[in-house]
């Protein structure tokens, strides 16, 4: 339910961000505007996606992290395995700073300025360093601009090759302002400028792995144990028909944390006890439908799932595009795909409509969707399939007075412990449904307030008396309550009890 600045880099880049919704995708970027071509070069390139209300804000400031971290990705920099700091950016930034983008002393390898905004002058070093190390300029282009005894001597040569070069232009007054912070819009312009005159400018794709066909490791649980999964009354479970639960974590928007859904994230929640991990594609907010870049991200967390034998949900997540019926070709060319990838994997369930809401109805809108791609998926496996139902998947009653036909379907419901209470878990008791709920927080609905561990606790209870699987919302270090983990929490080699936020430790402990 919850969404955040979007990146499709395999950092997370959390404020300079583009999406599409007009020619360049932003209610407040339009043709004429300056930036207008470099954001749209950007975007299209696939380095950008974005904020979750379809705005650019051209005027926002950026950090030394999310600069570095687009500029080395777009400079094809190798991220560096012996960073000094478990900040997000770490890896990048220690790369970059070998390679010499920049200074110890101008963002210390320890991180703890790597959130503080940076100043013009020192980004045009680093564009320049990453994208045009060799250019020269002329001392008297620069010269002209009315603050130039402002620039510090040190970026003399690289904001001169700058001006000169026409990656960097002045204000309406020809001023550099180059102590000033940095807005998204420049360090767009000034990338996207930089990069192109360097050339050889290859669109972000994360490459797909090859689909795994077994396991890296068997774990408690997990599908070496449990096999095929199928459908009995309202009972998951196994292939011999034994009941089974599943327990596990959701990814938030994967074009938003990537870096939380990678092998090292998967295993880390497996670690802990986990034999269940959500892959949480957004349709809408810059995620598949105008980035399919996106999928790719998906398959690796799929493909990673399966390795550390855990069972995976792929999560055609509709949140803004509240009516299902609204993408039903796209969806059904996506599960054509997903279900031929894993025909013979037993891990993959397959989520077909996260949280239908707007005014759709069951009968209307989610069932007529859902007799649509369930025949899709069932031309390639007899797995799992997981529905949600109107007012984000909380009308289980309307489902159950016309339910779906056909074996191995459950029905999903969602809850967040401050908001959704008895009567939620009323509706489960009289569905008479085999339900299953793939995504719950321990705040309220819009992901914060609490942690509300009482009410959390009721619903554990609940769901443990009733064997019904559940997916927590969310593995990321999202400033909010529901999050699972710390800001710059680093999953590359596990995670750590500091690293869990209360909700984390909570939820970790009852896998």
């Amino acid at each position: 339910m919850k969404k955040f600045i979007c990146i499709i880099l395999s950092v997370v880049f959390m404020t300079l961000t583009c999406a599409c919704a007009g020619a360049a995708g932003f209610s407040d970027v339009n043709e004429g505007d300056w930036f207008y071509e470099n954001v749209t070069d950007m975007t299209n390139q696939g380095y950008l996606s974005g904020y979750e209300d379809g705005t650019f804000r051209p005027s926002g400031i950026i950090t030394k992290a999310e600069l570095v971290s687009v500029t080395g990705r777009i400079a094809n920099l190798t991220a560096s395995t012996s960073a000094q700091s478990n900040h997000w950016a770490a890896p990048m930034m220690q790369a970059a700073l070998d390679k010499g983008f920049y200074d110890w002393d101008e963002i210390p390898p320890t991180g703890e300025t790597y959130g503080d905004a940076i100043t013009r002058q020192l980004a045009v070093k680093i564009i320049m360093k990453a994208f045009m190390p060799d250019a020269k300029g002329d001392y008297n282009d620069a010269a002209k601009a009315p603050d130039f005894s402002a620039l510090d001597g040190r970026y003399y040569d690289a904001v001169i090759a700058a001006v000169s070069n026409g990656v960097v232009y002045g204000d309406d007054k020809g001023s550099l302002n180059p102590k000033s912070p940095i807005t998204r819009a420049e360090a767009c312009a000034i990338i996207m400028r930089a990069a192109n005159k360097k050339g050889n400018l290859q669109p972000y794709t994360p490459e797909p792995t090859t689909a795994p066909t077994a396991p890296a490791t068997a774990r408690k649980g997990g599908v070496s144990e449990n096999g095929w999964l199928r459908v009995d009354g309202t009972r998951l479970v196994n292939e011999r028909g034994e009941n089974v639960v599943l327990h596990g974590m959701s990814s938030h928007g994967l074009q938003w944390f990537p870096n939380f859904a990678t092998e090292d994230a998967i295993k880390a929640t497996a670690d802990y006890g986990a034999n269940l991990f959500r892959c949480a594609m957004y349709t809408g907010e810059g995620g598949y439908l105008s980035d399919k870049s996106v999928k790719n991200t998906l398959v690796n967390a799929v493909d990673a799932a399966i390795r550390q034998d855990m069972y995976v949900i792929i999560d055609w997540h509709i949140l803004s595009d509240g009516d299902p019926l609204a993408n039903v070709d796209a969806a059904a060319e996506f599960f054509a795909e997903m279900s031929a990838r894993y025909a013979d994997s037993p891990n993959v369930l397959y989520e077909i409509c996260n949280e239908p809401n707007g005014g759709v109805t069951w009968s209307g809108n989610v069932k007529p969707y859902a007799e649509k791609i369930i025949p899709v998926i069932r031309q390639n496996t007899n797995g799992i399939i997981l529905v949600g139902s109107p007012t984000w998947s909380q009308d289980l009653y309307e489902a159950a007075k016309d339910p779906l036909t056909g074996e191995n379907i459950m029905y999903t419901c969602h809850f967040y412990a401050g908001t959704h209470t008895d009567w939620l878990r009323q509706r489960i008791s009289d569905c008479g449904l085999p339900v299953f709920v793939t995504e719950w927080g321990t705040s309220a609905a819009d992901g914060n307030g609490g942690v509300f561990l009482d009410e959390t606790q009721r619903w554990i209870d609940f769901m443990n008396e009733r064997g019904i699987s559940w997916a927590n919302w969310s593995l990321c270090d999202k400033s909010e309550t529901s999050a699972a983990l710390r800001g710059g929490a680093n999953v590359s080699d596990g995670i750590s009890a500091d690293e869990l936020t209360d909700s984390g430790a909570f939820v970790f402990g009852n896998f």
